[in-house]
């Protein structure tokens, strides 16, 4: 009998050809007539301007890393919502806790000025 794991590795290889024959495909068949205008970066199609190596405020990261944690967090309520009934109040007590902590947090964030964009 096959060990339980092949299907996934099988998996792994199939995508590991599709991907390397792909590239190997775009290498051979793409045009290859490079100039000095198209070696040149551009920012949607507009010439760059300035340094690319500018510094961004920090506030930019919090945000964006807030978002994320904030968004992972809802994620969960789809799975709850969809087994609503099934958990009976089990599961809305247990849901009542998460989003509790949730707002909490969220109100942490908004108090120390987290969210605050100058």
């Amino acid at each position: 009998m096959a060990h339980p794991y092949f299907p996934v590795l099988m998996l792994f290889v199939f995508a590991g050809v599709v991907v390397l024959s792909l590239l190997l495909i775009a290498q051979k068949v793409g045009p290859k007539r490079p100039n000095p205008a198209k070696e040149q970066p551009f920012e949607s199609g507009n010439p760059p301007k300035g340094d690319a190596r500018i510094r961004f405020p920090i506030k930019f990261y919090l945000v964006a890393m807030l978002f994320l944690i904030f968004d992972i967090e809802v994620v969960f309520l789809y799975p709850w919502a969809i087994l609503f009934r099934r958990l009976g109040l089990f599961g809305l007590v247990e849901m009542g806790i998460f989003l509790l902590v949730f707002v909490i947090g969220f109100i942490y964030v908004w108090k120390k000025g987290a969210l605050e964009w100058e």
